[in-house]
């Protein structure tokens, strides 16, 4: 009796997650994220043949607004901007604040570890608000974070979804010590995201300077040994980028071919230029995930192979943006697009508890369990068809819990729940492979 009174819960649980998820599908939203390195949006680069006529800021301006104007970003976050407010105040007022758009802000300027240009964001106000800002120290550029909030319109009454977009620039260059440079940057990342608390929706953009998978860097942000906190590759191609026809359609940089005051020349045969995702918009398991096919360098049709933006013919663009991005920066600007499941109008209920699950689930369930005093939980998983799989139960103090199971189940779809002693439930829907 008691078996059967568990698998009759674990199929209500299941058929509950599912109605809630079709009406989540209802109301849907798409956030549009670009990441661009502007190559020195500065007067002050620091380098010799980058200057205020080789790359004058009102043609960049110019170039800018054709390509934000073209493409329309929710988020925009860029590199190499000057790390003064001056030039993160005209970027916005010259190039994306126009033409009776006024809806932009942008976040906090930041460059405790010094140099010229510095990272920034920029971001539709009428869909996201700004709810927090820090910044990592490195021994090259900060590393910046930004925390928003989605502005569903029963804001007073539930909970909304928070995002947090990590831009880092890393630093340049192919030798071992630039290679470990970069390495130490983002270890730095992965402790302040590890420590932080509860994990969830966060990206990583940037240009990552990074050569192929099997770089330190990029194997400690995709590989850290917890997965709750591990980044994934939205388009999953590992492999030695540079130089390599088969990943043509991902390469960045250079939109030029030869040598042209500040730009960098060689041709397109480089993926500098990345976003990456956590485990939670990868899989979609807390309401924002990408929009398949949607993640792509602009302009780059795979017909670039250190070739230029322009030559061959670029067909995939308007010609003018096509121009506009041969004549801003050495690299093309990333795009991906997210839905973010919006459900309005309905109050949220919220536990005493907050739940992070890793997922998909391996060989090991992490859980991660913020509480706001002492209680007992009764912890238990459902097969698809409601049979019960694990039950356990925890006594846990106040405070933050990471919990480990194993998980040596059948691969498939799962249901844990978590319930209080007071009867308080969280459910959550697992994918096992």
């Amino acid at each position: 009796m008691r078996n059967l009174l568990y698998k009759c819960l674990g199929v209500l649980a299941m058929l509950l997650v599912m109605a809630v998820e079709a009406v989540f599908a209802q109301d849907a939203d798409t956030i549009r994220m670009m990441q661009y390195n502007l190559m020195y949006y500065t007067n002050s680069s620091g380098v010799s043949d980058c200057n205020s006529l080789s790359n004058n800021l009102d043609t960049k301006d110019a170039n800018i607004k054709t390509i934000f104007q073209y493409v329309k970003p929710t988020v925009f976050c860029v590199c190499e901007l000057g790390s003064q407010n001056q030039y993160a105040d005209r970027l916005l007022n010259n190039a994306i604040n126009t033409d009776g758009i006024n809806y932009y802000r942008r976040g906090p300027l930041t460059n405790q570890s010094g140099g010229t240009i510095a990272n920034m964001i920029y971001y539709d106000s009428r869909k996201l608000t700004l709810y927090r800002s820090n910044n990592i120290t490195t021994s090259y550029r900060d590393i910046n974070g930004y925390t928003f909030y989605y502005n569903a319109n029963d804001l007073g009454v539930g909970d909304t979804i928070f995002t947090t977009f990590w831009i880092a620039h890393l630093k340049a260059g192919s030798n071992s010590s630039n290679e470990e440079a970069r390495s130490v940057q983002v270890q730095k990342l992965m402790s302040r995201i590890a420590n932080s608390g509860l994990p969830g929706n966060y990206t990583l953009s940037g240009d990552f300077n990074i050569y192929s998978s099997d770089e330190p860097a990029y194997q400690t942000l995709t590989e850290y040994p917890n997965s709750l906190y591990r980044f994934y590759d939205p388009v999953n191609s590992p492999g030695y980028w540079h130089n390599n026809p088969q990943f043509s359609s991902l390469h960045t940089q250079s939109t030029h071919t030869q040598e042209a005051d500040c730009f960098s020349d060689g041709g397109l045969d480089d993926r500098f230029d990345i976003i990456l995702v956590s485990p939670y918009i990868y899989y979609g398991s807390d309401r924002i995930h990408i929009v398949e096919g949607s993640y792509h360098a602009l302009g780059q049709d795979g017909a670039r192979f250190n070739g230029t933006i322009l030559s061959p013919v670029n067909n995939s663009i308007p010609s003018n943006v096509a121009h506009a991005l041969f004549q801003q920066s050495d690299h093309l600007p990333v795009i991906m697009d997210m839905t973010i499941d919006a459900h309005v109008g309905v109050p949220v209920y919220k536990p005493d508890f907050q739940i992070k699950v890793a997922n998909p689930v391996r060989e090991t369930l992490f859980v991660e369990l913020q509480n706001d005093k002492a209680d007992d939980y009764d912890i238990s998983v459902y097969a698809a068809d409601g049979s019960l799989v694990m039950n356990r139960h925890e006594h846990l103090d106040t405070g933050l819990h990471r919990l480990t199971y194993s998980f040596d189940f059948r691969k498939g779809i799962y249901l844990v729940t978590f319930t209080n002693k007071s009867g308080q439930k969280t459910i959550k829907k697992l994918i096992h492979f």
